[in-house]
C-alpha cells in the first residue's frame, strides 16, 4: 500500500511524463506541471527537488514502461534468435504506441537534453547502452545455444539494430508513416535470418 506523499508522487510522474516527453525539458514549464496537476508549486517541490528531479522520474516511467513491454512481448518465445525476431516485431506497431507517450521517450529527450541538461543526457545514454548491451547477450545466448553464427560481433550488431530502429523512429514520426518502422523492423529480420542465424 502507497502512502498519501508515494499516491502524491506516481500522480505527478504519471501526468507529466507525456507533457515532458512532447514538449521536452527547457520547454516544459512549472506552469505546465502545476495546471496538468491541479497541484500548487509547494506540493509539488514537496515530492521533488526540482524541475529536473521531475523530469528524471519522467522520463524512467516512461522508459520502464516501454521496456516492460518489449520483455512482455519477448515472452512469447524462449529462443534468444526469436526473442530478437520478437523485438523487431513489436516495433512494427511502436508507432502507435509511442505516438501515446506524445512520441518515443528515448528519442525525444535524448534529442532535447543534448542541447539543455547533461544529467538527463546521461540517464538517455545509460538507458540506451543498457538496451543494446541486452541485446548483445541475447546473441551470446544464441551462440551458446548453437543459434547464431559464432563469429557474430554482438556489440556491433546490437548498435546497427538499434541505430536502424531509432532512424525508423524519427522518421515515423516526423513523416507521421508508420510504415517506416514497418519497413525496417522487416529488414532487422532479413539481417537476422541472412547473418545471424546458423
Amino acid at each position: 500500500m502507497l502512502s498519501k506523499a508515494e499516491q502524491t508522487t506516481k500522480y505527478i510522474i504519471e501526468t507529466v511524463a507525456p507533457i515532458f516527453n512532447r514538449k521536452g525539458y527547457a520547454a516544459t514549464s512549472m506552469s505546465d506541471i502545476t495546471e496538468a496537476t491541479g497541484l500548487t508549486k509547494g506540493a509539488i517541490y514537496g515530492n521533488f527537488e526540482n524541475k529536473e528531479a521531475i523530469a528524471i522520474a519522467a522520463f524512467n516511467k516512461s522508459v520502464n514502461d516501454l521496456l516492460k513491454r518489449i520483455a512482455e512481448h519477448q515472452e512469447q518465445s524462449s529462443s534468444p534468435i526469436q526473442k530478437l525476431y520478437l523485438i523487431a516485431d513489436f516495433y512494427k506497431t511502436y508507432h502507435d504506441y509511442s505516438k501515446n507517450l506524445g512520441g518515443c521517450p528515448i528519442l525525444n529527450i535524448g534529442v532535447d537534453a543534448n542541447h539543455h541538461n547533461s544529467p538527463i543526457l546521461e540517464r538517455v545514454q545509460y538507458i540506451i547502452n543498457k538496451t543494446q548491451n541486452n541485446i548483445a547477450k541475447l546473441v551470446e545466448w544464441g551462440k551458446e545455444a548453437g543459434e547464431i553464427k559464432q563469429e557474430i560481433d554482438s556489440q556491433l550488431f546490437a548498435k546497427r539494430l538499434y541505430t536502424r530502429i531509432q532512424g525508423a523512429v524519427f522518421m515515423s514520426h516526423t513523416m507521421q508513416d508508420h510504415q517506416y518502422l514497418v519497413d525496417a523492423a522487416i529488414e532487422i529480420e532479413d539481417i537476422i535470418t541472412n547473418e545471424l542465424k546458423k
